[in-house]
């Protein structure tokens, strides 16, 4: 048997240490969500959603909300401002 050494500082610093076998952490990785990678059209429309979103956080656009039911009443009242 292998003896591991973790310094306590380190364990705090990370916030603590999981040790999984690794059946079991294979399981855990089959199941996370999977990566997709866009190409072609649907990459560059990702791309251009994503900037047009960074550009209105920047300009102060966005709105903050604690979930998405407050987001849309947020929305909804701001929307009304300007459609009046």
């Amino acid at each position: 048997m292998n003896t591991i050494t973790v310094s306590k500082s380190r364990i705090a610093k990370e916030e603590g240490v999981v040790i999984l076998p690794v059946k079991k952490y294979e399981e855990l990785v089959a199941r996370a969500v999977p990566t997709y990678y866009l190409t072609g059209k649907r990459a560059e429309e990702a791309d251009a959603l994503v900037n047009e979103g960074i550009r209105e956080y920047r300009s102060g656009k966005t709105i903050k909300a604690s979930s998405i039911r407050e987001a849309l009443r947020i929305y909804g009242k701001n929307r009304a401002r300007y459609i009046s």
